[in-house]
């Protein structure tokens, strides 16, 4: 699994195992559900998913649980914090699934970085990816109702899809979850959307008769 990842193929075997050796790379394998880091931890290592799923997660101030991003293998976690002057986690990281991380320490990556164009370029990459990402899903979240979110999120689906007869493609629970509110909440709201002839809705699919 570790020698898949496309960060670690930019890397001369020697080197892989050399640093494997010293362990300043190191494989952490945490349980479902297990917090991986707190919000305001200090971020002193890059960090990537090998196996598994997690989510940066946060709690507003009524206690609803937002999932801001997910990031399954290949993608990286603390690398656009790693270098910056307030290393810390804004938000909580859990393994929504049993995770396998692997561990760079910052000394190491900022080696590798010096000396490995390609492992540079892949790191630049994936920061750029991620700090996009991360931008746009707190940008739709702030401020928003949430017959809005639905309706970003509908939308967004719609869009992907290709037709408004959407498959749901998370359960209900995880999109209160990505959403930000509890699942009774959404559920109300969804029920008020089909009363008003917006939606309509079984359990696996949503037709979207007047989302744009």
């Amino acid at each position: 699994m570790l020698h898949e990842l496309s960060i670690v193929k930019a890397l001369p075997t020697a080197v892989l195992d050399a640093c494997l050796q010293d362990c300043s790379i190191r494989t952490v394998h945490y349980k479902k559900d297990a917090v991986i880091h707190f919000e305001g931890d200090r971020c002193d290592s890059l960090e990537v998913v090998a196996k598994g799923c997690v989510a940066i997660e946060r709690i507003d101030e009524e206690g609803n649980l937002l999932t801001i991003a997910e990031f399954s293998s290949g993608d990286i976690i603390g690398g656009n914090l790693m270098f910056s002057k307030d290393p810390h986690y804004p938000f909580a990281i859990r393994a929504k699934s049993s995770a396998e991380l692997v561990r760079f320490s910052k000394e190491r990556t900022f080696a590798l970085c010096s000396q490995y164009p390609c492992f540079l370029a892949h790191y630049l990459e994936c920061i750029s990816g991620h700090t996009l990402i991360l931008g746009d899903r707190v940008k739709h979240h702030v401020r928003r109702t949430i017959r809005e979110s639905i309706t970003a999120y509908l939308a967004n689906e719609v869009k992907r899809q290709g037709t408004r007869h959407i498959k749901l493609s998370v359960t209900k629970k995880a999109l209160a979850e990505r959403i930000g509110v509890h699942r009774t909440s959404l559920s109300r709201e969804l029920q008020r959307m089909k009363l008003e002839g917006l939606i309509d809705f079984n359990a696996t699919h949503v037709l979207c008769q007047k989302v744009t």
